[in-house]
């Protein structure tokens, strides 16, 4: 195997990008990829092996339900919501053919700080996006007002849990587009002491 090989890990890592959740079409994973691909996201960085975080997923059975309550609670919230809003929130659910919802489950009263318990729950989901990526598929992390809405984060967890985010993966419809990417020379330094 050599550097340059696609297989290799750092390959991986180095040509995994995000594809938009709405352009993730199937096939998606099977149960036992979706499986691995979970186990893989619980291998994470966890200060004093607390995993404090969860993973929810939302069958494809379950989407239109989903999407209904979405409606609802966004109507509930907003009860000046135009079409076009409630629209985008039932579309929100039913992008690419596997969702997973990642919650953080912090561990109160645990000697951990809350701030570490939260980048673990980052990690795992960025764990979740590189496994998907290994198995051949995409992913999409996205939050916006569904992880931000009590009424949302009830439907599969409550206080204090939060939603991390909902993580769509599938297969891309069309070639995923590289973004820019930050300078090296503006975000590293040497400390000085």
């Amino acid at each position: 195997m050599t550097f340059n090989d696609r297989t290799t890990p750092l390959a991986l890592l180095r040509t995994r990008r995000s594809g938009k959740a709405r352009d993730l079409v199937a096939p998606g994973p099977d149960a036992a990829q979706l499986r691995d691909m979970l186990e893989i996201a619980a291998r994470t960085p966890d200060h004093g092996k607390l995993a404090p975080w969860r993973f929810v997923v939302v069958p494809a059975d379950a989407r239109d339900a989903l999407a209904a309550r979405l409606v609802d609670a966004y109507r509930a919230e907003r009860p000046t919501a135009s079409a076009l809003e409630l629209q985008t929130m039932e579309q929100f659910a039913q992008q690419s053919p596997t969702l997973v919802v990642v919650l953080h489950s912090p561990r109160v009263g645990s000697k951990i700080p809350l701030w570490e318990q939260e980048l673990s729950a980052g990690a795992a989901t960025m764990n979740l996006l590189h496994a998907a990526h290994a198995h051949g598929f995409a992913g999409s992390w996205l939050t916006g007002w569904p992880a931000f809405s009590d009424a949302v984060r009830d439907l599969f967890g409550a206080a204090p849990e939060r939603i991390a985010g909902f993580v769509f993966i599938g297969t891309p419809a069309k070639p995923l587009e590289e973004r820019p990417r930050p300078d090296l020379d503006a975000i590293v330094s040497n400390w000085a002491g």
